[in-house]
């Protein structure tokens, strides 16, 4: 506490210096983020929040979410082989063999998390993304059941009246091979977004090749003043093998190979480990502005899941639906320098899901092993109070009452009654506080309680047993933050610490099938820092058109608080998959001739594989580039050009991204590519509207 007043004293003196040469430099637009109903600076934001905008989504590699989410403090994804996603904010990856939880997704409008607790975040394609916002910690009081916190994904649209066609071809080593084609067009009071891509990769590793195929529409019509609409639709065919995990002997002596055959055990490839996943997801949303006071939202939304996976003990298969409603009503009243905002809602959905497990011979499936009916039910009731006093204090106060539950049902290998589990109505408030002391300056605290209950995924886990003893994990979370920007300089400061209860963790029996415990309690405290810097501001005289050097800073010093497993003990070890130091730096170079050049380094430190911490992942410096050249013409009717060329682990790096955590026979390692390279060019057609 005592560094982060200092720093804040420190920038308190830089926003004092900085006010003088305002009128020199040309001042960067001012960040506009919605992390909960509308817009607002982000200057002014109670939470931690993180942003990924357009620009920096061009920057990073086309192919994966991986680079453009690790850019943020505060947040670590994996990929253990290519398609298969883990993603973790301020917290453990305990929960997560594969996938997402603990984190709850919404895809514009529309959760993508499910009632069961399962983001297929991997369905979606990068190119159908606009910007991603991050809302770091619990926010259980408006977004439902969450632990760690909530990813906002805005899908493409166009924002002028136009027409732009958009092609981008992309390939490079191992394979990959990547294309994108979006159609957009806004007439009037309608917009059209149409998004098409296909990927294809072998992977680094034997057996970890990949292919996708993803389609996804967006429409928004504004069909009366004070009335609109907005139809969302995406259908992803993604497959994608499994090595496996590797011991450390075989990461060390053969890193690209897959998990070999192990006694009665065949191998990965013997038994076509993989992932089949096709979803299709459809949402409707309506927007009416009664009056200049009162707002009513109302979204409509489903989902269809057909998942298989052949794995070395079994081959399951899942079939999932979801539907759910999402709505709100806002009243906002403004009487002098006071503003107030009251937001009242509901959302809540169900997901059936058909579990069955067969034998597996050569990724065929043999006789039936077991089969399960799930259901999840999820219905959360939420309400905010936003209070603006004179354009600086801002108070959010929020709160919600979460009811959860799972109805379950056998069929073989013994046939069971319908029976339901309930979990007790929990309340998770949050009180947030913003002050504005200069234009440029901003403190904020938060506190906020988490909640997450487990997923179907952990409750019918791989042992094929439903465990109804598995209970939720929740707990407080108390931050503090100050934030710093002016025309040169965007300076972002949080610290945070969190209790959690209850932790659910993965473990193995002895048939190497994974189930899941309640393992005690967590402390979690950390330090996230975010620097971006115009070393050069941007020109058009000089060579150097513009630098910008960012920065992302994280500490997490977790540890288990009291944490026993039959007859060992982990209390006070630090939490397994969690590196204490992870540090991001970048540097994006414009150039005259519209050429750019964008570097990033990413430090990992060591991180612990098992709750003992007997053994570690080493660190890694991982540095990738990516140089370009750009042809924008501007007359009404265009066709822009881009052309570049990329590196990805320019050091030659020998690490594991993905780690399997207390994998059975010490199998935690999934090597990563070596150093690799791609090239691509993306076309465009753009055409103006005449009334322009």
């Amino acid at each position: 506490m005592k560094t982060l007043l200092s720093t804040s004293l420190l920038l308190l003196s830089f926003s004092a210096f900085a006010q003088q040469r305002q009128d020199t430099t040309k001042r960067l637009s001012e960040v506009q983020i919605r992390p909960y109903f509308s817009t607002q600076p982000l200057l002014r934001a109670t939470g931690s929040v993180g942003l990924i905008s357009p620009s920096v989504l061009e920057q990073q590699p086309g192919g994966s979410f991986v680079s453009v989410v690790n850019t943020l403090s505060g947040l670590r994804m994996e990929e253990r082989s290519p398609g298969s996603y883990r993603l973790s904010i301020r917290g453990s990856l305990l929960r997560s063999p594969f996938g997402v939880r603990n984190v709850k997704i919404y895809f514009d409008d529309f959760p993508l998390t499910d009632a069961g607790g399962n983001s297929y975040l991997n369905a979606l394609e990068l190119a159908g993304t606009h910007q991603i916002q991050v809302l770091k910690g619990p926010q259980g009081s408006i977004y439902g059941a969450n632990s760690g916190g909530v990813v906002l994904i805005q899908a493409q649209e166009n924002t002028i009246d136009s027409t732009a066609v958009n092609l981008k071809l992309e390939g490079g080593a191992y394979g990959t091979f990547r294309q994108n084609l979006s159609l957009g067009q806004q007439f009037k009071k309608y917009s059209l977004n149409i998004t098409q891509s296909y990927q294809r990769s072998d992977g680094y590793r034997d057996h970890s090749g990949m292919d996708r195929k993803y389609v996804q529409a967006l429409q928004k019509y504004d069909y009366a003043k004070d009335r609109s609409l907005k139809a969302l639709l995406f259908y992803s065919d993604l497959h994608y093998n499994t090595p496996g995990g590797l011991t450390e002997s075989q990461y060390n002596e053969q890193p690209k190979g897959s998990r070999p055959a192990a006694g009665a055990l065949k191998s990965a490839i013997e038994q076509k480990a993989g992932i089949y996943s096709k979803t299709l997801f459809g949402g409707i949303s309506h927007t009416w502005q009664i009056n200049n006071r009162l707002k009513h939202v109302a979204s409509l939304f489903s989902s269809y899941t057909d998942f298989k996976n052949p794995f070395i003990t079994n081959y399951e298969k899942r079939k999932e639906f979801t539907l759910g409603l999402r709505t709100y009503l806002e009243y906002q009243k403004e009487t002098g320098q006071l503003h107030y905002k009251f937001n009242l809602g509901l959302e809540s959905m169900q997901t059936a899901s058909d579990i069955d497990n067969y034998g597996n011979n050569q990724g065929q499936p043999t006789a039936l092993k077991a089969a399960d009916k799930l259901k999840a039910s999820s219905n959360v009731a939420f309400a905010q109070l936003t209070i603006d006093l004179h354009q600086k204090w801002l108070f959010e106060l929020s709160a919600s009452a979460n009811f959860y539950q799972y109805m379950y049902k056998s069929s073989f290998p013994i046939l069971t009654d319908k029976k339901t589990n309930r979990f007790d109505t929990q309340f998770m408030p949050r009180m947030a506080l913003s002050y504005v002391i200069n234009p440029g300056l901003s403190l904020r605290s938060s506190v906020s309680k988490g909640y997450s209950p487990p997923t179907i995924s952990e409750v019918r886990a791989s042992d094929n047993l439903i465990n109804t003893n598995l209970q939720p994990e929740s707990g407080w979370n108390y931050e503090t933050g100050i934030r710093y920007q002016d025309e040169h300089i965007q300076i972002d400061l949080t610290a945070f610490h969190y209790r959690l209860q209850s932790a659910i963790v993965r473990r193995l029996n002895a048939e190497n099938n994974e189930y899941f415990i309640n393992a005690g309690g967590t402390k979690q405290f950390g330090l996230e820092s975010s620097i971006s810097f115009w070393l050069v501001p941007t020109n058009a005289s000089k060579f150097i058109r513009g630098l910008e050097l960012r920065n992302a800073y994280t500490l997490s010093h977790f540890k288990f608080s009291h944490y026993s497993d039959k007859t060992t003990d982990y209390s006070g070890n630090s939490l397994t998959g969690v590196p204490k130091n992870m540090l991001i730096s970048s540097a994006d170079l414009q150039f005259a001739g519209n050429w750019y050049l964008f570097t990033q380094h990413n430090y990992t430190s060591s991180l612990p594989l098992n709750d003992a911490n007997t053994a570690h992942a080493k660190k890694y410096h991982l540095i990738q580039a990516k140089l370009g050249w750009k042809w924008n013409p501007t007359s009404q009717t265009s066709f822009p050009i881009s052309l570049f060329i990329g590196a990805d682990n320019l050091l030659n790096e020998k690490y594991s991204l993905g780690n399997d955590l207390n994998a059975a026979n010490d199998r935690f390692y999934n090597a990563a590519a070596t150093r690799n390279f791609y090239a691509g060019l993306t076309v465009q057609f753009k055409k103006r509207s005449n009334r322009y």
